[in-house]
């Protein structure tokens, strides 16, 4: 599902004296069926622009279309519903997510609140779980308790199992250790590459960015300064090189070897071997 964004203004505390522009005049394109990456410094919007194509904020000018619905001033509160459904948005801090006592009913919180058949239910929750890498054996034990990594699944794991179409995660792999970070990467790479979502990523690491996505748009105070293709992005000083590319300029400057550029570490360990 494509994301079409026209002439979008967002104003925190509009109408008082402590009005503040969040976003100035934002016009993108979200492709469906790729993986798109919106990085900025704090304060640039990320969160704000995520928010609005999830519909838990409203647009102070212009309009966000979602397939045939379209979020503006005039929009009802059953078509918001009907966006939801279909952007599903997995926080920065899965406790801001959480609700419930039990993994079971964290997860199927969404599909009572959509009116989803209850005869279904748990297989969902189950599928849901089987998606992130976790087992039936979660269904009974408290989020709150799980480690910082297992909060990440089961967080995620909620928003899949209203099956969305487009899928904002926000700081994805933040805190996370080398090894989570790999599964909630090849989790992404899954839902893009067999489930054909649209998939949103938000963060400031760019060597995830590098790594997974298509294409990469970048804010600077509420405007869209870059939108195109991540290749083109890092060929050029629009923002800070990931490491992988540093290395590899480095190379060239220091030892004048002109490694291959790639978003594999392994294909780039094999190049280096190629030329020592």
């Amino acid at each position: 599902m494509e994301i079409k964004i026209e002439n979008l203004s967002y104003y925190y505390n509009e109408k008082t004296s402590l009005q503040k522009k969040a976003l100035d005049d934002i016009n993108i394109t979200i492709e469906k069926n790729i993986i798109t990456g919106i990085i900025g410094k704090y304060g640039s919007g990320k969160t704000t622009l995520a928010e609005l194509m999830n519909a838990l904020m409203i647009p102070s000018k212009g309009n966000v279309k979602i397939g045939k619905y379209v979020l503006d001033k005039q929009i009802n509160n059953k078509d918001i519903k009907e966006i939801r459904k279909k952007v599903g948005l997995v926080m920065q801090f899965p406790e801001e997510q959480f609700f419930n006592q039990t993994v079971l009913e964290e997860i199927s919180f969404a599909l009572k609140n959509f009116n989803y058949k209850v005869d279904k239910l748990y297989k969902q929750v189950i599928d849901s779980l089987k998606m992130v890498g976790l087992d039936e054996t979660y269904t009974e034990r408290n989020p709150y308790k799980l480690s910082s990594g297992e909060k990440r699944l089961i967080a995620i794991a909620s928003v899949l199992v209203f099956n969305p179409q487009v899928i904002i995660f926000d700081e994805p792999t933040i805190g996370l250790d080398y090894k989570k970070k790999k599964q909630i990467i090849a989790i992404i790479k899954m839902l893009k590459n067999k489930y054909h979502k649209t998939i949103i990523i938000i963060t400031h690491d760019v060597d995830l960015l590098y790594a997974i996505t298509d294409q990469i748009i970048v804010l600077e105070q509420g405007k869209v300064i870059y939108q195109g293709l991540t290749s083109k992005v890092f060929s050029s000083q629009t923002i800070v090189f990931p490491q992988i590319i540093q290395f590899i300029n480095l190379a060239k400057k220091e030892k004048g070897i002109d490694l291959e550029k790639t978003n594999n570490i392994k294909d780039l360990i094999k190049d280096v071997y190629r030329h020592v």
